[in-house]
């Protein structure tokens, strides 16, 4: 759980995406504090209308970087002229890609009853509470501590009660949901996602994060759930952390990259079009030049369309807090290597969508402005501008014709 700091400039737009950043952080499980020099991370959103405006974002992320352990920037002057935040100690975001870098690599912490929510057409639905892990360098569990799964008619129910309530997209989510069940003595997620699938009703459902481990065991019956239930978007969020055993061995991560990789060619088999998200920790304190290699050729290799990259940051309490740690400068450019090689890679993928189409996808919530923000099969987000003119809202099923790319994103008009 991270403490954060977080300062908006511009206009409604930033301050919406604030809310929006501040929402997700929360329902994670991290708290705002007052003033950088308490927080573990300061986000600075940032405007970029005039010539002075832009200065006044250099200098006050001079001063955040300075202030606080690690600062990211988002907002309209990060993504208009993220270059001229290189000499600043920062990591340069879409707002949307905040709230993962914020986690340090540390599982969501869902609240304690667990209780499902609708937001919107989306309903959230937390499936268990704790997990089976013993990472070094995660703070969340000893707030949550060893998995606890309600049965899964329990948890069919409280999804049948959001679909009846309006939900369009269900969101699965937990500390760790490739384990739900493990306390029982049973892997139960892939009929889980079954049984939610077979609900009367036109939705859709998302599957949070599963830590390679769990999924490894149930790979081959959870590929053959998601490649026989249209409901389930074809979207995967297993994170690595990192392509080096050995610092896999020092984070107590459970898993291999080799179990990674069989996890990866399961789906590929399986699936013609699906999503791979995952996560990389940048500069965990004995990470080598050879380690981060390592992790580069991996993202080289699997290609994920989502990815969210976090340099380490100490937390209190951890094992991994006493270790000791890269200096700040090897973190960044490590950090900024990645992120670049991401761009590259998430770039790549939404351009080879252009002239594409989409059938049924999904409406999820407004966008900017006069947009609309869907999803795909394979949970790819496309943004229809101009929504009004096609009458489009929250909820609805539509056909997309993609029409251009914006690295993380594409556009598309209604075929």
């Amino acid at each position: 759980m991270a403490r954060y700091h977080i300062e908006t400039y511009g206009c409604t737009s930033n301050r919406g995406e604030s809310r929006e950043i501040e929402r997700r952080l929360r329902d994670a499980g991290h708290y705002r504090v007052d003033g950088p020099e308490a927080a573990d991370v300061a986000i600075l959103n940032t405007c970029t209308v005039v010539e002075k405006t832009e200065r006044n974002m250099l200098e006050r992320a001079a001063e955040l970087g300075d202030e606080t352990a690690d600062l990211l920037v988002t907002g309209c002057m990060a993504l208009a002229q993220g270059d001229a935040f290189t000499d600043t100690d920062a990591q340069v975001l879409h707002w949307d890609e905040v709230p993962a870098a914020v986690t340090n690599g540390e599982c969501p912490t869902t609240t304690p009853d667990a209780s499902p929510v609708l937001d919107g057409v989306v309903g959230i639905l937390p499936i268990a509470r704790g997990c089976m892990s013993d990472c070094s360098y995660c703070i969340t569990k000893h707030a949550t501590g060893k998995i606890e799964s309600p049965p899964v008619e329990e948890n069919v129910e409280k999804a049948r009660a959001l679909v009846h309530a309006g939900a369009k997209e269900i969101r699965i989510t937990g500390q760790d949901t490739g384990v739900y069940g493990w306390d029982t003595g049973e892997r139960k997620l892939h009929t889980l996602l079954e049984r939610i699938c077979a609900i009367d009703g036109e939705f859709r459902v998302r599957v949070g994060m599963a830590n390679p481990k769990g999924v490894h065991g149930i790979r081959e019956e959870l590929a053959a759930v998601f490649a026989a239930n249209d409901k389930l978007y074809n979207f995967l969020h297993a994170p690595v952390q990192s392509g080096s055993n050995d610092v896999l061995g020092d984070m107590r991560r459970q898993h291999q990259v080799g179990e990674y990789l069989e996890i990866v060619d399961t789906f590929d088999s399986a699936l013609e079009k699906w999503t791979l998200s995952t996560d990389f920790i940048v500069g965990f304190p004995t990470e080598t030049d050879e380690d981060h290699e390592q992790s580069m050729d991996l993202i080289r290799q699997t290609r994920p369309e989502k990815l969210n990259v976090t340099r380490f940051s100490k937390r209190p309490g951890t094992d991994a807090a006493d270790m000791k740690g890269l200096g700040g400068t090897i973190k960044k450019e490590r950090s900024k290597a990645m992120s670049a090689l991401k761009m590259e890679v998430v770039g790549d993928a939404y351009e080879s969508m252009v002239g594409a189409i989409r059938e049924d996808a999904l409406v999820v919530e407004e966008g900017t402005g006069d947009s609309v923000k869907c999803r795909d099969g394979a949970y790819r987000q496309l943004i229809v501008r101009n929504a009004s003119e096609y009458g489009l809202e929250p909820g609805e099923f539509v056909d997309l014709e993609v029409t251009s790319a914006n690295t993380v994103y594409a556009f598309a008009e209604p075929r």
